[in-house]
This record gives C-alpha cells, sequence and structure tokens, in this order.
C-alpha cells in the first residue's frame, strides 16, 4: 500500500474535489462581517439594563458558529440535491409559516412570527427566504426558463402562498425581501417586459390595498409616517430616525472609537443592537469604518454574482441570483433606513444585526452560493 505523505488527504489529491474550488474571497468577507457584527453587538448591549455584558453578544455567537455550521452542510450537500427535494422543501415551508399562526406561535410586539425553544426563538420566515429561492428556482429550471403566461403564473403561485402567510404576522419588510428575490430571479430567467411591468403595477397596487384595508399594524404606519415627515414630534419611528442619523453624523471621518459612541453608550437608538446596527459602525468607526463595511458587503455581491455567471446550470444560477436579490434588497434597506433615504422595517443587516434567524438564513444562504461555484465543473 502506497503511504500517504505528510499534508496529504482525500482532499488534496482529489483533483475533481468541491472544496478545491470553494470561493476563499467571499468566505473572508462573510466571515470579516460576522466578526464585526459581534464587535458592534457587544458595543450596543453591554450597558443595557437588566442584562449582564456579554448576555446578547454570547448569544449572537452561538448563532454565528451554528451559522457557519449550517453553511458548510448547504456547501457540502450537492445543490442539485435540494433542487430533487423541492416539492418537499415547499410543502415543509408553508406547514411551518402556518404552525406559527396557530397557538404554536409566538407574538411579539404585534407580530406572530415565532416558535419559541427554550430561551431562543426560531422565526420560519427567515429560512423561508432561502426555502423559496431553492423551490423557485427547480421550477423555472425544470421547465428549462421558458416563462409562458401559464408558468409565470404558477412562479408568482408559489411566491404568493409563503408571502400571504407571512403577511398574516403580518410582516411586510419580510415580503418586500421576498419580492426583491422573486424579481432578481425572473428577469434573468427571462420574463418577458410586459409581465414585469404588470407584477410591479401588481405589486404597488398590493402595498396601497395593504394600507387601505388595514391590514398593516399601527407601528407599520408609523414608520411610514416617520419617513414621510422625519421631523414629526408625534411618532416614535420619528424620534428613532433621528437619533439614528445624530448617532452616525457624530462619528465623523475616522467615528468615536470602538465602545465609545455616545448615542450608543446612552442607548438613545432604538432596537440599536437589530434593525439599527449600522449606527454602531457609523458612530465608533465613521466614515471610513462604514465604508469599509459596505466595500465587504460590495465584495458579496460582487462574488454572488460572479457564482451565479459561472453556475454549470440555470438552477444554480437562479439560486445565486435569489440569494443575490435578497442580500442586495436586505443591505440597501437597512443601511438606508439609519439615514432617512428608505422607510424604516424591521429588515436585519445581513451577518450584522443581533438574531439568531437571520443570521442563519444568511449563512444557509451564503452555502447555496458557494455549493453552486464549488461545483461550476462538475
Amino acid at each position: 500500500m502506497k503511504a500517504v505523505g505528510v499534508g496529504s488527504s482525500p482532499l488534496r489529491r482529489n483533483p475533481t474535489s468541491p472544496w478545491r474550488h470553494v470561493d476563499g474571497t467571499l468566505l473572508g468577507a462573510v466571515i470579516a462581517i460576522a466578526g464585526l457584527g459581534l464587535l458592534m453587538v457587544y458595543s450596543a448591549t453591554q450597558n443595557r439594563s437588566g442584562f449582564a455584558p456579554t448576555y446578547f453578544v454570547q448569544r449572537q455567537a452561538i448563532f454565528t458558529v451554528l451559522g457557519v455550521g449550517l453553511m458548510v452542510v448547504m456547501a457540502t450537500r450537492d445543490y442539485r440535491v435540494f433542487r430533487d427535494f423541492a416539492p418537499a422543501i415547499y410543502v415543509a415551508t408553508l406547514i411551518a409559516l402556518a404552525f406559527v399562526l396557530s397557538p404554536l406561535g409566538s407574538d411579539k410586539r404585534g407580530t406572530q412570527a415565532w416558535f419559541q425553544l427554550g430561551p431562543f426563538q426560531l422565526q420560519p420566515s427567515e429560512m423561508a427566504k432561502v426555502s423559496v429561492i431553492v423551490c423557485l428556482s427547480a421550477y423555472v429550471a425544470a421547465h428549462r426558463g421558458e416563462l409562458d403566461g401559464r408558468r409565470l403564473l404558477t412562479v408568482l403561485a408559489l411566491a404568493a402562498l409563503p408571502m400571504a402567510l407571512i403577511q398574516g404576522q403580518p410582516d411586510l419588510g419580510t415580503n418586500l425581501v421576498f419580492a426583491s428575490i422573486l424579481m432578481a430571479m425572473l428577469v434573468v430567467a427571462g420574463a418577458r417586459p410586459r409581465h414585469m411591468a404588470a407584477l410591479v403595477f401588481a405589486g404597488i397596487l398590493a402595498v396601497v390595498l395593504v394600507f387601505q384595508l388595514g391590514v398593516v399594524k399601527e407601528y407599520q404606519r408609523d414608520r411610514l409616517g416617520a419617513f414621510i415627515e422625519p421631523d414629526s414630534e408625534t411618532m416614535r419611528s420619528a424620534y428613532s430616525l433621528k437619533q439614528s442619523t445624530i448617532a452616525i453624523a457624530n462619528g465623523g471621518i475616522v467615528g468615536k472609537g470602538l465602545f465609545r459612541g455616545t448615542q450608543t453608550k446612552l442607548a438613545y437608538v432604538p432596537e440599536q443592537h437589530t434593525d439599527f446596527i449600522f449606527t454602531v459602525v457609523g458612530e465608533e468607526l465613521g466614515l471610513v469604518g462604514s465604508a469599509l463595511l459596505l466595500v465587504l458587503f460590495a465584495i458579496i455581491v460582487w462574488r454572488t454574482w460572479r457564482a451565479a455567471a459561472l453556475a454549470k446550470d440555470l438552477s444554480g444560477t437562479l439560486m445565486c441570483v435569489g440569494v443575490l436579490g435578497m442580500f442586495v434588497f436586505q443591505i440597501f434597506e437597512n443601511v438606508g433606513m439609519t439615514m432617512g433615504i428608505m422607510p424604516i422595517t424591521g429588515i436585519p443587516l445581513p451577518f450584522m444585526s443581533y438574531g439568531g434567524s437571520a443570521t442563519l438564513a444568511s449563512f444557509a444562504a451564503i452555502g447555496l452560493v458557494l455549493n453552486v461555484h464549488m461545483r461550476r465543473f462538475s
């Protein structure tokens, strides 16, 4: 039997091993952002009343480790296996979204979107983003990207069912992410321009109807009102926006220094460790730190697009494009709302905002992209 030398392994000796083609640039950007996120979560919560200084960052560290594990699992299994199990994944997603609306679900600030699992909460709508990406890509690829009117309606129905259940929570912000995923995938799949125009019109009409029919909660109306009238003294969200912009402005060019942000220390920005985590970056690391973070996000966007372009088949391309649509919208919306150029929503900043479900979903999505990229030659 031939001896195997030190440093030699089946992975290294097998030139067809997918792991030889892992995208280290994408992986490095993700790990860098997640590491920065832990620092920012600690800064935003170390002085929080009623909690130990490390309570939130310890939990977020657990979420991050679990997320990395999930990312590895998603990258290890051939993405075509997920495609083959798409119907089962879709049904399981609908069941989870339906059950969270039952007494099994947990209500938090008027939104019933979580399962309480001991000391942790699971938000199925976050993982549903990844599930729907897999399912839509599988359906479109199965029909070779030929989206006539009937098949387009089928795609819309596949997306509409989970969106309807999510709106029942209600969670308009997550549904906007779903809409971004859907639009990105349809454009790349070759949907006809007139169909896309009709879809955009229908989406705008749906949002108007949602507000007119009273489906949205009062706090959601408050958020939209704060975007329209940011100087209002009667809306809580206007206060959040004002404190957010003050925190970012305080940072100047190079920031006040790590853990030295005054707005952050005094907890002037509500939900700073979740929705407004970018304000911690702006105040403590300044314009330079904020720009570097956005560069890291740009690398994720670039490498995800590259993986889509190099994918071996249409399903791989569409999976990456769906992830791209998800990340681009979430990044733009979250950063934009902290500066007042987008309405305030509960959409988290990927890998930065505190939250287990969102962290797991983001890592799972990156796992899909790595999977497609690693198997572009197989």
